[in-house]
């Protein structure tokens, strides 16, 4: 153990030598190559490179250098302890709040993702990314928890203004909807959702534990703390967690019955 801890220290502590590894798993390289990809000094490519043939994870050929059986496992091993801890380092703000139990999807997808939390000068920043999502796609598709006032009034004016060049579908649980209906403003614009040919609501009967909305090709999800206040948006573009979505979306939505106007 102690010596497998050794090497992982060895790589740790040069980003050259990682990046100098994942190159040549990649494929063959001068040490030409690997200056100008690397940005290493010649000596240190020369101490790198002499470090890895001493281990047998490169070697020379006719092209220059490529790692050997060995040294790609290392480096594609070293890729991957790098892209969990990526995937830490953007969800630890907001680990609290993901429904983990819900994700069915390796989190590295969300190792790009981008995470927008309220400040001091921008308190609604989650709430506002969403809203701009709605604003500037074709499609949108949610299922949620909740729908409130500013993501209603954003739905209906897409849907009013732009009845051939947006579409919208969502699936809510009761308790969202009989919120908007106990306001007789919201419960009116709720209605002209209900009577527009490009807009579809339904309601779940069950808890829906997630905020998912799929907008053209992004993600984006609402996260709320146990007391219901949003303290996180998360949005990202990786298809897995877009297959996710919309197949989180399609369950729930299959699952609702279609509201109707009169149950308002």
């Amino acid at each position: 153990m102690d010596e497998e801890l050794e090497e992982i220290e060895f790589l740790a502590l040069s980003a050259n030598r990682i990046a100098v590894l994942r190159a040549l798993a990649d494929r063959p390289h001068t040490r030409t190559d690997l200056a100008r990809s690397t940005d290493a000094s010649q000596p240190t490519l020369g101490r790198v490179l002499g470090d890895f043939e001493d281990r047998r994870w490169v070697k020379r050929t006719e092209d220059g250098y490529v790692a050997t059986a060995t040294g790609r496992m290392v480096a594609e091993g070293m890729g991957e302890l790098l892209a969990i801890l990526e995937t830490d380092r953007t969800l630890q703000p907001v680990m609290e709040w993901l429904p983990t139990t819900a994700m069915d999807f390796d989190f590295r997808c969300l190792r790009g993702a981008t995470v927008t939390v309220p400040s001091r000068t921008r308190p609604s920043a989650p709430l506002r990314r969403e809203l701009d999502l709605v604003s500037e796609s074709a499609s949108v598709r949610i299922c949620s928890h909740t729908f409130n006032e500013r993501s209603l009034a954003a739905v209906r004016e897409r849907v009013l203004n732009s009845p051939s060049e947006f579409e919208f579908a969502g699936a809510f649980s009761r308790t969202a909807i009989d919120a908007l209906a106990a306001d007789s403003t919201l419960r009116s614009d709720l209605g002209e959702l209900l009577d527009a040919t490009n807009a579809a609501i339904r309601v779940h009967g069950g808890e829906v534990p997630v905020a998912v909305t799929v907008a053209d090709d992004q993600v984006n999800m609402l996260l709320r703390d146990d007391a219901g206040v949003l303290r996180a948006a998360l949005d990202t573009d990786d298809s897995a967690v877009r297959s996710w979505a919309r197949g989180t979306y399609e369950r729930y939505w299959d699952e609702a019955t279609p509201l109707d106007s009169d149950e308002l």
